[in-house]
């Protein structure tokens, strides 16, 4: 059994019915630890939450100024999407600057993860391609990379099984990666992701650090640093892109633009940039429940930045977060538990940042 705490508690009728344990740290560019709880040590696969770190190689290559991206493309190589019109329209977009098309990206294909979209779409007579896939913008974002290493020669046969991680694309995607969290990947469990890309499993530890350098900067070399400062930005004005109707991300990044990079991956994974206060933080909810962990990421976000009214309104939605029946009715609430709120940072040298 876990011993990692209770972050999170779902109530219903008064009484917990589910608790969620996990682990969280909040780390800044030095490795310093500013508060954290649960095991921080153990290896974790960060899923789609590291997508902002693996988008580094496409800025600090060159190969976004090469193929004249946009910051909504640039915004699009950091998400995992709802399969909306602007998200599959970007990803396309992409591509086709650097001269492919969807027939280059082997992230397979999914129903998009918004329904309307999905209804949308079957309601046409069409089937879900790639470019609906939630990781086609990071993958358009491989492709160009990809084919601006290739030079002159033959993009579309040098990207040929760029998922695979012998590839020297992706090669350049793990060495920024190790770069930016100071962990040797070389000795890391490895696995495949759903997009069928490597994922490599890294401490909270070294998630949480890297974060912290890439909001600030500091610890990454001269072109990192400046690639995780363009694409925070491009993130900030096109929030939407990242995730899409309905999603956390995309709505907390809405109220707090620049003040916050957050990003969410599979079975309970989030990492963020807090670049106002020099830290990053990674948290992973132990049985992979995603909605845990986005009232956890919502309860650190509350502890550590002075919000306004409008800021505090739009993540205060997500923690505690009501939940309702299908008639509409609020039947629960998932609650953040006392080990989130300010007052246990006491409990981890360093304390609260700021």
């Amino acid at each position: 059994m876990s011993s990692n705490p209770v972050l999170v508690e779902t109530w219903r009728g008064g009484v917990v019915e589910s608790r969620h344990r996990g682990s969280f740290a909040v780390v800044d560019a030095d490795g310093g630890v500013r508060w954290s709880a649960g095991e921080i040590d153990l290896p974790v696969f960060p899923r789609s939450a590291v997508k902002l770190l693996q988008a580094l190689p496409l800025v600090a290559s060159g190969a976004a100024d090469a193929f004249g991206l946009d910051d909504a493309a640039l915004a699009l190589a950091c998400a995992s999407h709802g399969g909306e019109e602007p998200h599959v329209r970007t990803a396309l977009s992409t591509l086709q600057r650097a001269g492919l098309d969807a027939d280059a990206l082997e992230c397979g294909a999914h129903w998009p993860y918004f329904e309307p979209a999905a209804r949308a779409l079957a309601a046409a007579g069409r089937e879900p391609g790639a470019l609906h896939n939630n990781c086609s913008g990071k993958h358009s974002g491989f492709l160009c990379l990809g084919a601006h290493m290739a030079g002159g020669r033959d993009a579309r046969g040098f990207v040929a099984g760029y998922v695979q991680r012998g590839h020297p694309l992706m090669r350049e995607v793990e060495h920024a990666l190790q770069t930016a969290t100071g962990f040797d990947l070389a000795r890391a469990p490895c696995g495949v992701d759903g997009c069928s890309i490597p994922t490599h499993a890294v401490p909270l530890r070294h998630l949480a650090r890297a974060f912290a350098r890439a909001g600030s900067g500091v610890g990454l070399p001269p072109d990192m640093a400046v690639a995780a400062r363009r694409l925070r930005a491009a993130v900030a004005r096109h929030p939407f892109l990242v995730a899409g109707s309905e999603r956390s991300d995309t709505l907390v990044m809405e109220a707090l633009r620049e003040r916050l990079f957050c990003k969410g991956g599979a079975e309970g994974m989030y990492c963020a940039a807090l670049p106002e206060l020099g830290v990053g933080l990674a948290l992973k909810i132990d049985d992979g429940a995603g909605r845990a962990a986005e009232v956890a990421l919502a309860a650190l976000v509350s502890a550590l930045l002075p919000l306004d009214d409008r800021e505090a309104a739009v993540v205060g939605a997500w923690s505690p977060r009501a939940q309702l029946n299908w008639r509409g009715l609020e039947v629960g609430a998932l609650r953040a538990t006392e080990v989130l709120r300010p007052e246990a940072a006491h409990r981890t040298q360093g304390g609260l940042p700021g």
